[in-house]
Protein backbone atom coordinates (compact mmCIF):
# COMPACT_ATOMS: atom_id res chain seq x y z
CA UNK A 1 0.00 0.00 0.00
CA UNK A 2 1.47 3.34 -0.61
CA UNK A 3 0.93 6.04 2.80
CA UNK A 4 2.98 8.99 3.73
CA UNK A 5 5.86 9.43 6.12
CA UNK A 6 8.63 11.67 7.58
CA UNK A 7 12.15 10.50 6.48
CA UNK A 8 14.98 12.31 6.62
CA UNK A 9 17.59 11.63 3.53
CA UNK A 10 20.84 12.82 5.18
CA UNK A 11 22.44 14.29 7.94
CA UNK A 12 21.67 17.36 9.33
CA UNK A 13 18.44 17.25 6.91
CA UNK A 14 15.29 17.89 7.81
CA UNK A 15 12.35 15.65 8.01
CA UNK A 16 10.58 15.42 4.75
CA UNK A 17 6.92 13.88 3.92
CA UNK A 18 6.88 11.72 1.08
CA UNK A 19 4.77 8.94 -0.33
CA UNK A 20 6.28 5.37 0.37
CA UNK A 21 5.59 2.07 -0.11
CA UNK A 22 4.33 -0.19 2.83
CA UNK A 23 4.51 -3.77 2.28
CA UNK A 24 2.07 -6.70 3.31
CA UNK A 25 2.95 -8.50 6.67
CA UNK A 26 4.53 -11.63 5.83
CA UNK A 27 4.71 -14.69 8.49
CA UNK A 28 5.19 -13.39 12.19
CA UNK A 29 4.01 -9.75 11.12
CA UNK A 30 1.39 -7.76 11.34
CA UNK A 31 0.62 -4.25 10.32
CA UNK A 32 -0.78 -1.30 12.02
CA UNK A 33 -3.55 1.66 11.93
CA UNK A 34 -1.50 4.05 14.32
CA UNK A 35 -3.36 6.59 16.37
CA UNK A 36 -0.35 8.73 17.24
CA UNK A 37 3.59 8.57 17.75
CA UNK A 38 5.89 9.91 20.09
CA UNK A 39 8.03 12.79 19.44
CA UNK A 40 11.64 11.58 20.96
CA UNK A 41 14.78 12.58 21.26
CA UNK A 42 16.36 9.25 19.86
CA UNK A 43 15.12 10.66 16.54
CA UNK A 44 17.06 13.43 16.28
CA UNK A 45 20.06 11.59 16.97
CA UNK A 46 19.17 9.89 13.40
CA UNK A 47 19.13 13.32 12.18
CA UNK A 48 22.72 14.95 13.58
CA UNK A 49 24.58 11.71 13.15
CA UNK A 50 24.95 11.11 16.69
CA UNK A 51 23.65 7.57 15.90
CA UNK A 52 25.52 5.60 13.15
CA UNK A 53 23.05 4.85 10.21
CA UNK A 54 23.90 1.97 7.34
CA UNK A 55 22.46 3.92 4.88
CA UNK A 56 19.80 6.48 4.26
CA UNK A 57 16.50 7.42 3.78
CA UNK A 58 15.31 6.77 7.49
CA UNK A 59 11.44 6.92 8.71
CA UNK A 60 11.91 7.99 11.73
CA UNK A 61 9.48 7.18 14.70
CA UNK A 62 9.81 4.69 17.55
CA UNK A 63 7.06 4.78 19.74
CA UNK A 64 3.74 4.39 18.59
CA UNK A 65 -0.13 2.87 19.25
CA UNK A 66 -2.99 1.41 16.95
CA UNK A 67 -4.98 -0.90 15.62
CA UNK A 68 -3.98 -3.96 14.10
CA UNK A 69 -5.52 -4.11 10.39
CA UNK A 70 -3.83 -7.09 8.89
CA UNK A 71 -2.69 -10.54 10.10
CA UNK A 72 0.09 -12.56 8.45
CA UNK A 73 0.67 -15.94 8.51
CA UNK A 74 1.49 -17.98 11.93
CA UNK A 75 0.54 -15.36 14.12
CA UNK A 76 -1.78 -16.17 16.81
CA UNK A 77 -1.81 -14.18 19.52
CA UNK A 78 -2.87 -11.11 17.78
CA UNK A 79 -5.87 -10.69 15.17
CA UNK A 80 -7.67 -7.78 13.15
CA UNK A 81 -9.22 -4.87 15.36
CA UNK A 82 -6.70 -5.56 18.42
CA UNK A 83 -5.58 -2.16 20.31
CA UNK A 84 -1.94 -2.59 20.60
CA UNK A 85 1.95 -0.52 21.54
CA UNK A 86 4.26 -0.59 19.77
CA UNK A 87 8.03 -1.54 21.82
CA UNK A 88 10.95 -0.04 20.61
CA UNK A 89 13.02 -3.16 21.57
CA UNK A 90 11.52 -6.38 20.36
CA UNK A 91 11.11 -9.37 22.17
CA UNK A 92 10.74 -12.66 20.45
CA UNK A 93 10.75 -14.55 23.68
CA UNK A 94 13.28 -17.67 22.37
CA UNK A 95 16.66 -16.19 22.58
CA UNK A 96 19.11 -16.75 24.98
CA UNK A 97 18.15 -13.23 26.81
CA UNK A 98 14.66 -13.37 26.63
CA UNK A 99 14.73 -16.49 28.48
CA UNK A 100 17.09 -15.41 31.46
CA UNK A 101 14.35 -12.69 31.76
CA UNK A 102 16.09 -9.84 29.98
CA UNK A 103 13.58 -9.13 26.93
CA UNK A 104 14.57 -5.62 26.97
CA UNK A 105 17.94 -6.60 25.37
CA UNK A 106 16.43 -9.83 23.30
CA UNK A 107 19.14 -10.91 20.72
CA UNK A 108 16.97 -9.39 17.66
CA UNK A 109 17.64 -5.81 18.98
CA UNK A 110 21.22 -6.34 17.60
CA UNK A 111 18.96 -5.45 14.32
CA UNK A 112 17.17 -2.38 15.06
CA UNK A 113 19.01 -0.01 13.06
CA UNK A 114 19.89 -2.19 10.07
CA UNK A 115 16.06 -1.72 8.97
CA UNK A 116 16.26 -5.86 7.91
CA UNK A 117 12.63 -7.13 9.16
CA UNK A 118 13.29 -9.87 11.72
CA UNK A 119 11.04 -12.46 9.77
CA UNK A 120 13.33 -12.58 6.60
CA UNK A 121 16.05 -9.90 6.71
CA UNK A 122 14.32 -7.72 3.61
CA UNK A 123 12.72 -4.17 3.80
CA UNK A 124 9.36 -3.38 4.24
CA UNK A 125 9.24 0.32 3.60
CA UNK A 126 10.34 1.22 0.23
CA UNK A 127 10.61 4.92 -1.60
CA UNK A 128 11.08 5.33 -5.40
CA UNK A 129 11.68 1.47 -5.44
CA UNK A 130 14.69 1.78 -3.19
CA UNK A 131 14.69 0.25 0.25
CA UNK A 132 13.95 2.95 3.34
CA UNK A 133 15.43 1.88 7.18
CA UNK A 134 12.71 2.00 9.73
CA UNK A 135 13.60 3.20 12.92
CA UNK A 136 14.01 0.16 15.58
CA UNK A 137 12.21 -1.88 12.84
CA UNK A 138 9.19 0.08 13.39
CA UNK A 139 9.02 3.70 11.54
CA UNK A 140 5.79 5.18 13.55
CA UNK A 141 5.91 8.69 11.64
CA UNK A 142 3.64 7.34 9.29
CA UNK A 143 0.16 6.46 9.73
CA UNK A 144 0.83 2.66 9.01
CA UNK A 145 3.74 0.52 10.13
CA UNK A 146 4.33 -3.59 9.08
CA UNK A 147 6.14 -4.87 12.15
CA UNK A 148 7.02 -8.57 13.41
CA UNK A 149 5.14 -9.79 16.20
CA UNK A 150 7.37 -9.32 18.59
CA UNK A 151 7.68 -5.43 18.34
CA UNK A 152 3.71 -5.46 19.61
CA UNK A 153 1.91 -5.31 22.64
CA UNK A 154 -1.87 -6.55 23.03
CA UNK A 155 -3.52 -4.12 25.58
CA UNK A 156 -7.28 -3.63 27.01
CA UNK A 157 -9.65 -1.74 24.31
CA UNK A 158 -10.29 0.71 27.10
CA UNK A 159 -6.77 2.86 26.92
CA UNK A 160 -6.53 6.16 24.80
CA UNK A 161 -3.98 5.21 22.40
CA UNK A 162 -2.91 8.44 22.25
CA UNK A 163 -1.17 7.94 25.79
CA UNK A 164 -0.82 4.89 25.34
CA UNK A 165 2.23 5.14 22.53
CA UNK A 166 4.62 6.96 25.05
CA UNK A 167 4.81 3.52 26.71
CA UNK A 168 6.52 2.25 23.35
CA UNK A 169 9.64 4.34 25.00
CA UNK A 170 9.99 7.43 27.22
CA UNK A 171 7.49 6.37 29.91
CA UNK A 172 9.05 2.68 30.15
CA UNK A 173 12.47 3.89 30.02
CA UNK A 174 12.74 6.45 32.64
CA UNK A 175 10.09 5.10 35.23
CA UNK A 176 12.15 1.72 35.12
CA UNK A 177 15.47 3.68 35.25
CA UNK A 178 13.92 4.76 38.72
CA UNK A 179 12.35 1.45 39.88
CA UNK A 180 14.22 -1.46 38.66
CA UNK A 181 17.18 -0.18 37.37
CA UNK A 182 18.15 2.39 39.88
CA UNK A 183 15.84 -0.11 42.53
CA UNK A 184 14.70 2.94 43.88
CA UNK A 185 13.24 2.17 47.80
CA UNK A 186 11.38 3.85 50.27
CA UNK A 187 13.41 6.84 52.06
CA UNK A 188 15.97 6.87 49.50
CA UNK A 189 17.13 9.92 47.82
CA UNK A 190 16.93 10.07 44.10
CA UNK A 191 18.59 12.34 41.98
CA UNK A 192 17.18 12.71 38.25
CA UNK A 193 19.56 14.69 35.97
CA UNK A 194 17.80 16.14 32.96
CA UNK A 195 13.81 16.47 33.23
CA UNK A 196 12.62 15.48 29.26
CA UNK A 197 10.13 12.81 27.92
CA UNK A 198 12.41 10.01 29.88
CA UNK A 199 13.60 11.77 33.12
CA UNK A 200 10.32 13.11 34.06
CA UNK A 201 9.19 9.53 34.14
CA UNK A 202 11.89 8.64 36.21
CA UNK A 203 10.81 11.61 38.55
CA UNK A 204 7.49 10.33 39.09
CA UNK A 205 8.71 6.48 39.52
CA UNK A 206 11.17 7.77 41.98
CA UNK A 207 8.12 9.09 43.54
CA UNK A 208 6.01 6.47 43.44
CA UNK A 209 8.65 3.94 44.86
CA UNK A 210 8.90 5.83 48.32
CA UNK A 211 11.83 8.18 47.48
CA UNK A 212 12.12 10.68 50.24
CA UNK A 213 13.84 13.15 48.32
CA UNK A 214 13.47 13.55 44.22
CA UNK A 215 16.08 15.93 43.39
CA UNK A 216 15.39 16.96 39.52
CA UNK A 217 18.16 19.06 38.01
CA UNK A 218 17.59 20.79 34.33
CA UNK A 219 18.18 24.06 33.10
CA UNK A 220 15.04 24.62 31.83
CA UNK A 221 12.78 26.73 34.21
CA UNK A 222 9.68 25.37 32.88
CA UNK A 223 11.00 21.81 32.96
CA UNK A 224 11.91 22.39 36.66
CA UNK A 225 8.30 23.43 37.53
CA UNK A 226 6.64 20.85 35.82
CA UNK A 227 9.04 18.41 37.82
CA UNK A 228 7.77 19.66 40.62
CA UNK A 229 3.96 18.09 39.61
CA UNK A 230 5.06 14.87 38.62
CA UNK A 231 6.67 14.23 42.14
CA UNK A 232 10.10 16.18 42.60
CA UNK A 233 10.56 17.78 46.03
CA UNK A 234 13.53 19.74 45.05
CA UNK A 235 14.60 21.24 41.55
CA UNK A 236 17.70 23.23 40.11
CA UNK A 237 19.08 24.09 36.93
CA UNK A 238 22.85 22.29 37.51
CA UNK A 239 24.41 19.29 39.43
CA UNK A 240 26.99 22.27 41.03
CA UNK A 241 23.73 24.09 42.35
CA UNK A 242 21.74 21.36 43.63
CA UNK A 243 24.97 19.54 45.24
CA UNK A 244 24.94 21.65 48.59
CA UNK A 245 21.37 20.74 49.32
CA UNK A 246 21.56 17.54 48.56
CA UNK A 247 24.19 16.74 50.94
CA UNK A 248 22.48 19.21 53.34
CA UNK A 249 18.88 16.93 53.26
CA UNK A 250 20.60 13.61 53.74
CA UNK A 251 23.09 14.64 56.07
CA UNK A 252 26.14 14.34 53.84
CA UNK A 253 24.72 10.91 52.72
CA UNK A 254 24.33 12.11 49.59
CA UNK A 255 21.81 10.24 46.98
CA UNK A 256 21.66 6.44 46.79
CA UNK A 257 20.42 6.58 42.90
CA UNK A 258 21.55 9.37 40.41
CA UNK A 259 19.93 8.70 36.86
CA UNK A 260 21.16 10.70 33.97
CA UNK A 261 18.55 11.48 31.28
CA UNK A 262 19.79 14.55 29.53
CA UNK A 263 18.85 14.12 26.00
CA UNK A 264 22.44 14.38 24.68
CA UNK A 265 24.93 13.10 27.12
CA UNK A 266 28.67 13.11 27.16
CA UNK A 267 31.57 11.88 29.02
CA UNK A 268 31.99 14.77 31.36
CA UNK A 269 28.57 14.01 32.82
CA UNK A 270 29.76 11.13 34.58
CA UNK A 271 31.60 12.28 37.60
CA UNK A 272 29.70 15.56 38.46
CA UNK A 273 26.96 12.75 38.62
CA UNK A 274 29.15 10.21 40.59
CA UNK A 275 30.74 12.75 43.10
CA UNK A 276 26.90 13.45 44.53
CA UNK A 277 25.90 9.75 44.96
CA UNK A 278 26.92 8.08 48.57
CA UNK A 279 28.37 5.48 49.22
CA UNK A 280 27.30 1.97 47.88
CA UNK A 281 25.22 4.30 45.91
CA UNK A 282 24.62 3.81 42.01
CA UNK A 283 24.38 6.05 38.47
CA UNK A 284 22.03 5.15 36.11
CA UNK A 285 22.98 6.27 32.47
CA UNK A 286 20.06 5.95 30.41
CA UNK A 287 20.31 8.81 28.31
CA UNK A 288 22.04 8.43 24.85
CA UNK A 289 25.36 9.74 23.42
CA UNK A 290 27.13 9.64 20.19
CA UNK A 291 28.61 6.36 19.58
CA UNK A 292 31.63 7.99 18.37
CA UNK A 293 32.18 9.53 21.98
CA UNK A 294 34.38 7.03 24.07
CA UNK A 295 35.82 9.23 26.83
CA UNK A 296 34.62 9.67 30.22
CA UNK A 297 35.83 11.64 33.03
CA UNK A 298 35.67 8.97 36.22
CA UNK A 299 37.04 8.74 39.54
CA UNK A 300 38.25 5.75 39.86
CA UNK A 301 39.89 5.64 42.95
CA UNK A 302 35.94 7.19 44.10
CA UNK A 303 34.35 4.71 42.23
CA UNK A 304 36.54 1.60 43.93
CA UNK A 305 36.57 2.79 47.63
CA UNK A 306 33.34 4.26 48.09
CA UNK A 307 32.11 1.16 46.21
CA UNK A 308 29.80 2.64 43.70
CA UNK A 309 28.00 1.72 40.43
CA UNK A 310 27.97 2.71 37.25
CA UNK A 311 25.06 1.04 35.33
CA UNK A 312 23.37 1.58 31.41
CA UNK A 313 19.63 1.04 31.02
CA UNK A 314 17.52 0.55 28.24
CA UNK A 315 13.91 0.47 28.47
CA UNK A 316 14.35 0.46 32.00
CA UNK A 317 15.89 -2.45 32.26
CA UNK A 318 12.31 -4.57 32.43
CA UNK A 319 10.99 -6.37 29.16
CA UNK A 320 8.08 -4.38 27.25
CA UNK A 321 5.68 -7.43 27.55
CA UNK A 322 5.45 -7.02 31.52
CA UNK A 323 6.15 -3.51 31.83
CA UNK A 324 3.67 -1.90 29.54
CA UNK A 325 0.93 -3.75 31.19
CA UNK A 326 1.70 -3.00 34.45
CA UNK A 327 2.42 0.77 33.81
CA UNK A 328 -1.14 0.85 32.44
CA UNK A 329 -2.80 -0.59 35.81
CA UNK A 330 -0.42 2.05 37.30
CA UNK A 331 -2.51 4.72 34.67
CA UNK A 332 -5.74 3.61 35.55
CA UNK A 333 -5.77 3.51 39.49
CA UNK A 334 -4.07 7.35 39.06
CA UNK A 335 -0.80 6.30 40.24
CA UNK A 336 1.13 7.09 36.65
CA UNK A 337 0.61 10.02 34.64
CA UNK A 338 0.33 10.32 30.72
CA UNK A 339 -2.07 12.54 29.90
CA UNK A 340 -0.03 15.53 31.97
CA UNK A 341 3.29 14.51 29.81
CA UNK A 342 1.81 15.56 26.75
CA UNK A 343 2.77 19.31 26.07
CA UNK A 344 1.55 20.05 22.61
CA UNK A 345 0.57 17.74 19.77
CA UNK A 346 0.93 18.37 15.94
CA UNK A 347 0.06 16.61 12.71
CA UNK A 348 2.70 14.30 10.57
CA UNK A 349 3.64 17.64 8.63
CA UNK A 350 4.51 19.50 11.51
CA UNK A 351 7.17 17.03 12.61
CA UNK A 352 9.89 19.48 12.32
CA UNK A 353 8.02 22.02 14.63
CA UNK A 354 7.29 19.66 17.18
CA UNK A 355 11.57 18.98 17.12
CA UNK A 356 12.19 22.56 16.98
CA UNK A 357 10.01 22.96 20.37
CA UNK A 358 11.55 19.59 21.85
CA UNK A 359 15.07 21.26 21.51
CA UNK A 360 13.76 24.75 22.76
CA UNK A 361 13.04 23.31 25.85
CA UNK A 362 9.33 23.45 25.26
CA UNK A 363 7.59 20.45 25.92
CA UNK A 364 7.39 17.92 28.21
CA UNK A 365 6.23 15.20 25.27
CA UNK A 366 5.46 16.12 22.06
CA UNK A 367 2.92 13.93 20.25
CA UNK A 368 1.94 13.47 16.69
CA UNK A 369 -1.79 12.45 16.54
CA UNK A 370 -3.17 10.88 13.34
CA UNK A 371 -6.72 11.77 11.82
CA UNK A 372 -9.02 10.53 9.06
CA UNK A 373 -6.92 12.79 6.77
CA UNK A 374 -4.16 10.31 7.57
CA UNK A 375 -5.82 6.91 6.32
Amino acid sequence: MKTKAAVIKGIGQPWEIEEIELGDPVSGEVQIRLAASGLCHSDEHLRTGATPLPFFPVLGGHEGAGVVTKVGPGVSNLAEGDHVVLAFVPACGRCRSCAKGMQNICDEGAGLLTGQAIADKTFRVTLGGEPVLQMCLLGTFSPYVTVSEASVIKIENDIPLDKAALLGCGVSTGWGSATQIGGTQVGDTVVVIGVGGVGINSVQGAASAGARFVVAIDPVEFKRQKAKEFGATHVFASVEEAAPTIGEITWGRMAEVTIITVGEIEGDMIQPAMSITGKGGQVVVTGMGSAADTQVTLSLFELTLLQKRLQGAIFGGVGPRSQIPALLDLYRNGTLKLDELVTRTYRLEQVNDGYRDMLDGKNLRGLIVYSDDDY
